[in-house]
């Protein structure tokens, strides 16, 4: 459970984008063998993760901290690096941490965008800020027990399982998109997707658990149609759809629709899809690749072109998703 997560072995780990991507994305087997977990295609996998040793690293160097010092909240002892690397939420930003923060801190401007008025400015700021940003750019002195009671408590990652145990049996497949960016000249890493990245050797385990999605199923009568929308990772659970709806014998058509920004190096389960359409399993494939031509085009460029068939399709009873 979310609770008790089981401690589940990494299969493989491959890196399915290409030279050139915008990102990383890698293709990861789990073993669920042994757990009693159970899931239908739409469910996601949860993941509790540890932030990144650099991540860590950064902000104790911000806060001119060894990460040795003893830290006590609410009768438990950790030193402060354990306290971020375990138990805090250190790459996502929230309001209630960034108004004690200016206080703390007397920032004028960041006072400013927490005042009513500047929402716009404050969504933006816990878009792309993470806490080492702000801790640099308006520096206060935090004691280390404040500081671990104002962050939020970690919260585990949840992952559209990209399987069907139909095909794969006691194993979760994810898709994952490697937060790995700049910020103001300086790299920014997501804490659970580079913890996933870096499950590779041969006794790798992640801890998981079942986060079922009643609003993302499959139709219960096999004969009907569905239409897949899923730019990016997005395309992650119809792998586990096409699983499914092949093992099930299914009548109903198959459209996928999946954008990208290259098609060379970002083409996710190319193959698969390819082999999916040889076979008549997938009807219908509309791509958008964006920077390969001029104007850009997107998946919804391509629902617009294509109008009139989703239009048929919706008619007739077909069952349409995003991702």
């Amino acid at each position: 459970s979310r609770e008790r997560p089981f401690t589940a072995p990494v299969l493989a780990n491959e890196r399915i984008t290409g030279r050139g991507a915008s990102r990383e994305v890698r293709h990861v087997e789990i073993s669920l063998a042994g757990s009693g977990l159970e899931y239908r295609p739409g469910d996601a996998l949860g993941i509790w993760h540890q932030n990144p040793p650099a991540v860590v690293d950064a902000v104790l160097a911000a806060l001119r901290a060894s990460g040795d010092e003893s830290v006590a909240v609410d009768g438990e002892v950790r030193s402060l690096r354990d306290w971020l690397s375990r138990e805090r939420e250190i790459t996502r930003l929230t309001r209630p941490f960034l108004v004690q923060h200016a206080a703390a801190s007397g920032a004028e401007d960041l006072a400013r965008i927490l005042a009513a008025g500047h929402e716009h400015e404050l969504r933006e700021l816990l878009k792309e800020q993470q806490l080492v940003d702000v801790l640099q750019r308006h520096p206060a002195a935090w004691e280390p027990e404040a500081l671990v009671k104002a962050l939020r408590p970690l919260a585990p990652r949840l992952y559209s399982i990209a399987s069907s145990t139909s095909a794969v049996g006691e194993e979760a497949h994810l898709t994952v998109a490697v937060v790995d960016y700049e910020h103001n000249g300086e790299r920014r890493l997501g804490a659970a997707s580079v913890h996933v990245a870096g499950l590779s050797d041969d006794a790798a385990t992640v801890r998981v658990f079942i986060e079922p999605n009643e609003r993302f199923r499959l139709p219960e009568d096999p004969s009907r149609d569905v239409i897949m929308i899923g730019p990016g990772t997005g395309v992650a659970p119809y792998r586990g759809f096409l699983q499914e709806r092949e093992a099930q014998g299914a009548t109903g058509r198959n459209w996928l629709v999946f954008g990208n920004r290259h098609f060379d190096s970002e083409f996710l389960y190319q193959v698969e899809w390819q082999d999916a359409a040889r076979k008549g399993l997938l009807t219908r494939v509309d791509l958008a690749f964006s920077r390969d031509r001029t104007p850009r085009a997107y998946v919804q460029d391509r629902l617009r072109e294509a109008g009139a068939e989703v239009f048929a399709w919706l008619e007739g009873g077909a069952h349409l998703y995003v991702c």
